[in-house]
Parts: C-alpha cells; sequence; structure tokens
C-alpha cells in the first residue's frame, strides 16, 4: 500500500502529514523526496515560519518501506543510505523549526525522521524504536549519532542493539520527547513551532537592532 505526503499550511506553520490506506507510512524514496523538497519550500519563503511533521494515529511512520530493501544490491544500499541521510539532515539543519508531532508507532526510519526534528511532541500511545537491531540490521540513516545525543549512550545503545522501544513515559524521562499530549498533539506542535519562530524572529531583530 503506497504512502502518500500531504501539506496544508496552518497560519505561517507548514503541516506535513504522512499517510497511508494501512495506516503505518511508509519511507519510500518518493515520500523521501517528497520530504526533502517541502523543507526547500519552508526554507524558501517568508509565508512559513516553521514546520510540524506527523503521521496517522496509528503511526508515526514505521520505516522504509521494505519491497524497496528487499531489492537493494551492496552499491544501491549505500546509495539509499546516503539519500535517507541527505533527508534527515535537511530537516536536522533547518533554519526554521521543525516539530514532530507522534502518535503510534515511530519505527526506524520514522524514528530517525523524528530525530532529525528540532522537537518530538507524542501522544501518550506513542512507542519508540529502531527494530532492526533485533533482525541484526541497524539504521543508516543517522539515528546511531542522533540517538547517543539526546538520551545518552548507554540508552541509545540498548535501543539500536536489542530494538528495545520506549513508550512515551519512558521517552519523556529519557528526554526524547518534549511533550506529552494526546487529543492535543499536532495542536500543540504546531503552537511549539510558532513559540520557537517568534523567539528566533525576537533574537534576529535585537541583534540587527
Amino acid at each position: 500500500m503506497g504512502s502518500r505526503l500531504s501539506a496544508a499550511h496552518h497560519d505561517g506553520i507548514l503541516l506535513l502529514t504522512l499517510e497511508s490506506d494501512d495506516g503505518f507510512p511508509r519511507l519510500e524514496r518518493r515520500i523521501l523526496a517528497e520530504i526533502e523538497a517541502q523543507v526547500a519550500k519552508l526554507a524558501g519563503t517568508h509565508e512559513l515560519a516553521g514546520a510540524v511533521i506527523t503521521g496517522t494515529d496509528r503511526a508515526f511512520a514505521v520505516g522504509a518501506e521494505i519491497s524497496e530493501l528487499a531489492n537493494l544490491t551492496p552499491a544501491s544500499a549505500v546509495e539509499f543510505a546516503r539519500r535517507g541521510q541527505s533527508v534527515m539532515r535537511a530537516v536536522a539543519n533547518s533554519a526554521k523549526p521543525i516539530i514532530a508531532a507522534t502518535r503510534g508507532y515511530c519505527m526506524g526510519g520514522g524514528f530517525d525522521l523524528a530525530l532529525a526534528c528540532h522537537a518530538r511532541i507524542a501522544s501518550s500511545d506513542a512507542v519508540f524504536a529502531h527494530p532492526g537491531g533485533s533482525l541484526g540490521i541497524i539504521t543508516g540513516w543517522g539515528g546511531t549519532q542522533r540517538l547517543p545525543r539526546l538520551i545518552g549512550r548507554g540508552r541509545a545503545l540498548d535501543m539500536l542493539v536489542t530494538g528495545r522501544r520506549l513508550d512515551a513515559r519512558e521517552a519523556f524521562a529519557y528526554g526524547l520527547v518534549h511533550k506529552i499530549a494526546d487529543e492535543s498533539v499536532v495542536a500543540e506542535a504546531i503552537e511549539q513551532a510558532r513559540t520557537i519562530a517568534r523567539r528566533i524572529d525576537s533574537r534576529l531583530n535585537s541583534t540587527r537592532g
């Protein structure tokens, strides 16, 4: 079932929603390209102050498309890893805030995408994991660097090697999630993006003055 990315504007904040027919969005090559294009659009317009990335009620995103992974050769696997890294860097390096609003499962490459965002707000049923560790594979999209910076080397190693899942409360206690919200998770993320954008703008204006 193909995944989709929809875009909408909410009073100066770009809302990007990952969708799929089964409720479990996957980060196909096409979706990665669309995310990168939207991040470039965010950078190139004064009408948008920040962005929120979210998914469905069931999942933020559950990683790469398995059928695409199954067809990778050693050479194309390297290219695929670099492609994902490029998209995650674009998100992480955005001069405007990009917030992840996570509900349900946030797994694998989807977890990498959330880690690349500047902040993460989660519903109480959110679950975070890199399950590849239990399958003998490891993420190639930057999670091995970003996760330890957020929660510490030991905890990150445990998650990456064993595939252990963190629920929302553990994620909040570890500092991975900045706030737990339920029905208002997307609204909270939009407000967080606005708040950060206002502070950035205020500091820039004071520096210019």
